[in-house]
Order: structure tokens, then sequence, then C-alpha cells
């Protein structure tokens, strides 16, 4: 069960916008992050959640998408997450970034979504002052990272890597292919 769960975890970067996100949904995406693991347990991420049109807008192009596909600039109107979740360093509690726990925190909320038949995207390319002054962030919190969400409008299929070219395509049909290393080509047994 676990497996199919994380099969179905992709970085979907399209999405059916219309289909909303409830606020409840999203808090329950939080409450996974909150009772996963944290370095030392300092527990210094925050959470702002959105599922609000207007400012859904405004984060929107403080986001880079899919750079490997560089004649794509991004879902068109329609497509986009109906919902995000912007995680933050609280720098009272730590000044050195936990990137460990960002990537368990993004995991656990990813999962939470596929298990709701949803998906989303980390993204790390952001836009940080941008994105701060738009929903008003204080100096005291660094934006980590944002996970956009929605009801996936692709389909994302994993493939096996060819000639080590592990960078993800479309094809004419737009279905999203994402190249994986086998496993005899990341497992040494002893």
């Amino acid at each position: 069960m676990i497996h199919d769960l994380i099969a179905k975890n992709r970085s979907y970067r399209r999405f059916y916008e219309e289909i909303n996100i409830d606020l409840n949904t999203l808090k329950s995406f939080v409450e996974l992050a909150r009772i996963s693991p944290s370095t030392r347990n300092l527990q210094p991420l925050k959470y702002i959640i959105s599922n609000n049109r207007e400012i859904n807008k405004q984060i929107f192009p403080t986001l880079a998408w899919a750079g490997y596909l560089k004649d794509w600039n991004g879902a068109v109107e329609g497509e986009r997450p109906s919902a995000y979740i912007v995680v933050l360093v609280d720098k009272n509690i730590t000044q050195s970034k936990p990137e460990h726990d960002e990537g368990i925190v993004a995991q656990s909320i990813l999962l939470g979504a596929v298990e709701q038949d949803l998906g989303g995207c980390i993204i790390v390319s952001v836009k940080r002052q941008e994105l701060a002054k738009i929903l008003n962030i204080s100096e005291q919190y660094e934006i980590a990272l944002v996970i956009a969400l929605g009801k996936p409008k692709e389909n994302v299929v994993l493939t096996t890597v060819k000639d080590n070219d592990i960078k993800y395509f479309r094809d004419s049909n737009a279905v999203h292919y994402v190249p994986k290393r086998s496993l005899d080509d990341i497992v040494s047994v002893l």
C-alpha cells in the first residue's frame, strides 16, 4: 500500500483548478507534517495555507515550474493549483536551515494528498521576497518551499533511465514521463 502511494506521488504541475481543496483538508495535511519527525525535535517549521483563488493568483507567478521543460511557462489558467502550503522556518527557533525537516514534511503532506486522490508539486525555486510581501510574512520567518496542490490533470508515467538521462519530458499527448534509475543501479549488496 505504501509502495502504491509513493509511486502515485509524482510532481504534478497541471490541475483541475476548479476543484477546491477545503481548509480542513489542508489543515489535515499540515497535521501530517506536524507529527512527522524533526531534527533534534526542534519543530521550527510553520505553515501558511491558501485555497483562496485571488491569493493563489498572486502566489502562482512567484514560483518556477519544471526547469527541464524549457518551452513550458507553467500551467495556464484553469490548470493551476487550487491550493498552496507555504513552508516557513521560524528563525526564532533556529538560525540554520533544517533541510531534512523540509523534505520529510513535504513528503508527508504529498502522501496525504495522494491518499485523497489529490497531488502536488514541491517548489523550491521561489521568488521569496516577492512572496513574503504578498503574504505579509514577517522577517522572523524564512520561506523554505511551497507545495502546490490540486486534483491532478496530467498523466505521469515512470520510465527507466536510459543513457544516464534523468530529465523528465512530455510527449505530443502531454503525457509527462519521469525517468528513474533501476534498483540494480542504486543498490550495492555487501
